[in-house]
């Protein structure tokens, strides 16, 4: 392939992603501060570096995948970051959910180094970017997105280029704003079935050929009912991009009555559960308020394509 590139953030996501990029012939140099994430990457093929630096120095473009706006600025101009390694013009993708400002913000601190940036969230959920089927969301210019469109394409099915870098961060939040809301609807809609007397596992069949279905719960709401809720993403993270559409919705005058209500829920599930716990745990909230498991046999403990 012409481009080669440093992955960093080998985590649940970041750790699919760059193991599709391997699969479809990229060199990927890769770094994180766990060691079992990067011998399985390097046991794919990958090459391992000692920091962001020298694996971005190595592959001249950087990709990160990284829990917070925090770790991401760290990881981008903190000692041993992605500034000090890669070359004029070469391209930072960032994966990781931000805000508007925040990706502006550090999109502002590459190009005082002469670094591209490509903010490039994802959605759709872990067990799609396992299968390179996962929808990348683009922020930039659309020669940059063109330059690494076949890497974007190796890790994902579909992505849409939204406008200058911060767009993609509006509609990642929104999309994920969406999901959370349609998960705590999930969970009473099954409840509400469970209490009447239905069968859960008919009742979520027939749910999913209703107008009432939603991607969320033909996916979450399987592991709800398998008991897992093993969904590879946590309260604390669920949180996150919560507060950055609350934050949005301040900024620009738009009342969120359903999200101001979720992100309380959320609140009380991390309270109760803590902030690793599954955010598809915040139904248990509900079962346990109301004293009864939501299960149903049939369903699996992760997700299959």
């Amino acid at each position: 392939m012409s481009e080669s590139y440093a992955f960093i953030g080998l985590g649940h996501l970041g750790g699919n992603l760059a193991a599709s990029l391997i699969r479809n012939g990229f060199a990927v140099t890769v770094f994180d501060r766990d060691p079992t994430a990067v011998e399985r990457l390097v046991a794919l093929g990958a090459t391992a570096a000692d920091s962001p630096a020298k694996a971005a120095a190595k592959a001249g473009n950087a990709i990160t995948c990284l829990p917070s706006p925090k770790v991401s600025e760290a990881v981008l101009a903190g000692p041993g970051g992605l500034l000090e390694g890669l070359p004029e013009r070469g391209t930072w993708i960032e994966m990781s959910t931000n805000g508007r400002d925040e990706i502006v913000r550090l999109a502002a601190l590459a190009s005082a180094k002469s670094i591209e940036t490509l903010e490039c969230p994802v959605t759709g959920g872990v067990h799609l970017a396992a299968v390179g089927k996962i929808t990348a969301l683009v922020g930039g210019d659309a020669a940059l997105y063109e330059r690494h469109r076949p890497a974007i394409e190796a890790m994902c099915a579909k992505s849409f280029l939204m406008g200058p870098v911060g767009s993609a961060a509006v509609i990642k939040v929104i999309t994920n704003m969406l999901a959370f809301i349609h998960l705590v609807a999930a969970g009473e809609a099954l409840m509400l079935a469970k209490q009447g007397g239905l069968d859960l596992a008919q009742s979520y069949h027939a749910i999913v050929a209703s107008s009432g279905n939603s991607f969320v719960h033909e996916t979450e709401s399987q592991l709800i009912l398998n008991g897992s809720y093993d969904i590879g993403f946590t309260m604390d993270l669920a949180l996150k991009d919560l507060g950055f559409a609350l934050a949005m919705a301040e900024q620009s005058g738009v009342p969120l009555e359903l999200a101001t209500r979720v992100n309380a829920i959320f609140e009380q599930g991390k309270a109760a559960y803590g902030g690793s716990a599954w955010s598809t745990q915040i139904v248990k909230l509900l079962e346990d308020a109301v004293g009864t498991e939501l299960r149903a046999p049939g369903f699996p403990a992760k997700l299959e394509v």
